[in-house]
């Protein structure tokens, strides 16, 4: 297997099944006794999750779970593991995403930005994969959507990924012992003790994402003043400042004005203080006249451009670390 990708709670290989087909591996990370047991609960629960997804149905925006399996290069499995609730050393397989995530799409510094219709089109992906969740039977809160979790298919189309914190609102309910957990520059402040965990949870999060596919601005950059990429962009829109907002590398067309604009009152109203006030995600897509108006005008030649000149970039790069 070759390892692609590498986070806090696991990494990711990308294998070959003996049909053929591509996918993706991930396995938790070891870091310790303590960090280990953790990892292992949050690739166990992901499992849970994507597997109870496939069994009711499928969505083009959250990524597909093919199965699971057992590292056989572990033998303590093959002789005494045979609970199927035990994640010691248990493997999900999903589909392999092979244009990486939404993270490194806007901030690798490769190539050329994604066009506006572009990016209006991956946050109503998000946003529909977001939908799936919430308007599941039951419910799903994801937790932890943010742009790294956010992966690219060969069609360069959106899928949400890694639930290894997602809840049930059927298990939070009866329990309300889930800790509040996510990433820093995402997470909802509001979100400070277990029975403040609601869908305007994922809804703060989604926010901070259109926030950063709009103006390519890091969620939290440490560097810049201020870090928070919430902090930074809300005194501008308050001050009617929206266009100083926008990503300023790709010059913005007439036509998708109107779109932009109604993205940043979205993210506005998403990442308010006040959860009354954030929209549900269905409110979102019903109003989402910019994902419509995409639909009409989005430029393919433009946007296949676009997408040639990120594969050659690839391509190159790739030729430079075999040169190295």
């Amino acid at each position: 297997m070759e390892l692609i990708g590498r986070g806090s709670h696991g990494s990711v290989y990308k294998g070959i099944l003996q049909e053929g087909r591509v996918v993706a591996i991930k396995r938790a990370s070891i870091n310790g006794v303590e960090v280990q047991q953790d990892n292992l609960k949050k690739l166990g629960n992901e499992i849970r999750v994507l597997s109870s997804l496939q069994e009711n149905s499928k969505s083009p925006h959250v990524v597909n779970f093919l199965g699971k399996s057992h590292d056989s290069g572990d033998d303590d499995d093959n002789n005494n593991n045979n609970n199927d609730d035990d994640n010691s050393n248990k493997l999900l397989v999903i589909e392999f995403m092979p244009n990486g995530s939404l993270h490194e799409l806007l901030h690798s510094g490769v190539g050329t930005p994604p066009p506006w219709p572009k990016r209006v089109e991956i946050a109503m992906q998000i946003a529909k994969a977001v939908q799936f969740l919430h308007e599941n039977d039951p419910g799903i809160i994801h937790r932890d959507i943010k742009s790294s979790n956010i992966l690219l298919d060969s069609n360069w189309d959106a899928k949400l990924a890694d639930f290894g914190l997602a809840v049930s609102e059927a298990e939070f309910r009866t329990l309300q012992t889930v800790q509040p957990a996510g990433t820093i520059g995402y997470l909802d402040p509001s979100y400070t003790i277990p029975s403040k965990l609601s869908r305007k949870t994922d809804i703060f999060s989604f926010g901070v994402v259109l926030l950063e596919i709009i103006s390519c601005r890091k969620a939290i950059d440490v560097s810049r003043f201020p870090s928070s990429i919430v902090d930074w962009a809300m005194p501008l829109m308050r001050g009617g400042k929206l266009m100083e907002v926008c990503d300023s590398r790709v010059p913005l067309p007439i036509f998708m004005e109107g779109a932009v604009k109604h993205m940043l009152h979205v993210a506005a109203s998403c990442v308010s203080t006040e959860e009354e006030n954030r929209p549900g995600i269905a409110e979102i897509l019903m109003g989402g006249t910019c994902f419509n108006d995409v639909r009409r005008v989005r430029s393919v030649p433009v946007w296949m451009n676009w997408r040639g000149s990120v594969v050659m970039l690839k391509k190159i790069k790739a030729e430079e670390i075999e040169k190295v």
